[in-house]
This record gives C-alpha cells, sequence and structure tokens, in this order.
C-alpha cells in the first residue's frame, strides 16, 4: 500500500489510490474512486464511485464528493463544503440516471462551507468563497461570494486578489491581463 489510512477509515476494494495520499479518521472512499498522489481526505470525509481527484487535492473535514464530481490536480476543498449531483432532488423518486457532471479545475479554491450545484465547472484558480452557493460556471481566476455567488474581482495562482484592469503585477511575481469579462496569466 503507497498511501496511509488511519484504522478507522473505510477504503473499499477496488479504489485506486496514488501514492503519498493520506486518508484520516472515519473517512470512506468507495471502490470505483481514482485518487492521484500526494491527497489528503480529512475526517469524516466520503469519496464515491464515480469520482476522479487529480494529484495534490486537498478535502478537509466533513465533505461529500458524490459521484459524477471530478476534482483536477490542487484543488482545496474547505471544511464542510458542498457537492450536488441531481438538481431537483426527491426522496420518492429515483434520479440515478440524472447526475450532472461537476468539473473543478486546477488550482481552485473551494472555501468552507460553499455549495457546489451540480452541472457546474469551476475554471482554474478560481476562488469560491466561505458560504457561497455556486449555481453556474465560474471563470477561471474568479473571485465568487456570496449567495447567489457573484463575481467580485479576480485572484492570482497564489491566493493573493488581484487589483485593476489591463496588465495586473502580483506580489508573488506574478502577471496577469485583466478585463471586464477574463483574467489569464501572462
Amino acid at each position: 500500500m503507497s498511501y496511509t489510512a488511519h484504522p478507522t477509515a473505510i477504503v473499499d476494494d477496488g479504489a485506486k489510490i496514488g501514492e503519498g495520499t493520506r486518508v484520516w479518521h472515519w473517512a470512506h472512499i468507495c471502490g470505483g474512486a481514482q485518487i492521484g498522489e500526494r491527497c489528503s481526505f480529512g475526517q469524516n470525509v466520503f469519496v464515491g464511485n464515480d469520482v476522479v481527484i487529480g494529484n495534490n487535492v486537498k478535502v478537509q473535514n466533513n465533505v461529500s464528493v458524490y459521484d459524477a464530481v471530478k476534482l483536477d490536480d490542487d484543488v482545496f476543498c474547505g471544511p464542510s463544503m458542498v457537492f450536488t449531483n441531481v438538481y431537483n432532488p426527491r426522496s420518492a423518486i429515483t434520479r440515478k440516471n440524472e447526475y450532472r457532471k461537476t468539473h473543478v479545475c486546477r488550482g481552485a479554491t473551494l472555501g468552507a462551507n460553499s455549495t457546489i450545484i451540480c452541472g457546474t465547472t469551476i475554471g482554474e484558480y478560481a476562488f469560491i468563497g466561505a458560504g457561497a452557493v455556486v449555481n453556474r460556471d465560474v471563470p477561471p481566476y474568479a473571485l465568487v461570494l456570496g449567495v447567489p455567488a457573484k463575481q467580485r474581482g479576480w485572484m492570482c495562482k497564489c491566493g493573493i486578489q488581484l487589483e485593476g484592469e489591463g496588465r495586473v503585477h502580483c506580489e508573488c511575481g506574478l502577471n496577469y491581463q485583466i478585463n471586464a469579462t477574463t483574467c489569464e496569466q501572462l
């Protein structure tokens, strides 16, 4: 075994887990999950069967990564944030054939207690503020806040909010070209 699992963790047969990954207290990884290297799954995390997770992903305590969710490399899922996979659930109606795919692109941050409504794509290095409810696609590098989430600015790869338009320089040394609808690293 090239990963570490706490004795209380449940890792079902068939799960593919990369080297250096850590699975902590009372986490459950289902047998169909595909997980990359150097990931961390906090206490009480659930990962479904139809889930693909890249390398160096951090999933904090009390997060359920349900079927039809894909997390690219370097994604951060804050404590108790929520994914959904059915848009209009009802207890008495089975809708497993209606799961909507959610894709969280490389380097994105999903803040504590945020909710990602199924069928959305979160762009590279986007930053979802704590408690935000995302019900539509989020562009790369966007900072979104509130209920429903609205774009409030742009974020650098390093996690610092970018100020201004045109060519913008971050204190970490990276440069961006920003206009009203896009932010691109130069």
